[in-house]
């Protein structure tokens, strides 16, 4: 009689070891809960631990600007440590442009002039959403950027979201926030940019 008693409770602690084995230690839950997963982009999952690059070409929305960054030879910069913060136009972004203008721009005579629209889509250091609406508050509605490029972004606030505004006044608004990458982070964005 005395020994089923001692195997309900062997039992029952193997079990519970059992559990506690399966479950996450608190170190790697509060880790993973102090990151919040990134928004998908273009069909495809973003990783916080993989490089601009490496999540940038998994995104179906973006072949256009991989293939941009390509010509002109930005991958290994923007495989870097940055910190960068990118502004990511989608395919439909390139293609709203005129008629021969990505066409143009990929020629490799066209290399210095690519350069110059692709690096005006990048900031250094890590400007997330919540830094860019301070920022703009702080700049009483608009909050001046300075471009990889060297010239001027004005971002502001539009409809609920965050709108950046060119050297010839195209405004592109930011859909997709806080992508948050290894080095930096990407806003996609729905127009492109020009210096």
């Amino acid at each position: 009689m005395t020994l089923k008693p001692l195997a309900l409770a062997l039992l029952s602690a193997a079990a519970l070891s059992a559990c506690m084995a399966s479950m996450p230690s608190q170190a790697s839950t509060d880790a993973a809960m102090s990151m919040p997963a990134n928004p998908m982009v273009g069909g495809a999952p973003m990783y916080a631990n993989k490089d601009i690059i490496d999540n940038a070409v998994n995104s179906a929305d973006h072949t256009t600007l991989v293939a941009a960054v390509k010509a002109a030879g930005l991958v290994d910069t923007l495989k870097g440590p940055g910190p960068f913060t990118v502004f990511a136009p989608t395919n439909a972004a390139f293609a709203a442009l005129p008629a021969g203008t990505v066409d143009t721009l990929l020629k490799p005579e066209m290399k210095v002039d690519l350069t110059k629209v692709l690096t005006y889509h990048v900031v250094p250091g890590v400007l997330d959403a919540a830094t860019l609406t301070s920022q703009i508050a702080a700049g009483g509605g608009t909050a001046t950027l300075t471009t990889v490029q060297g010239e001027i972004l004005s971002a502001s606030a539009k409809n609920g979201g965050i709108a950046l505004t060119d050297r010839q006044g195209n405004v592109a608004m930011v859909t997709t926030a806080d992508v948050m990458q290894s080095n930096g982070v990407i806003h996609v964005i729905d127009k492109v940019l020009m210096p």
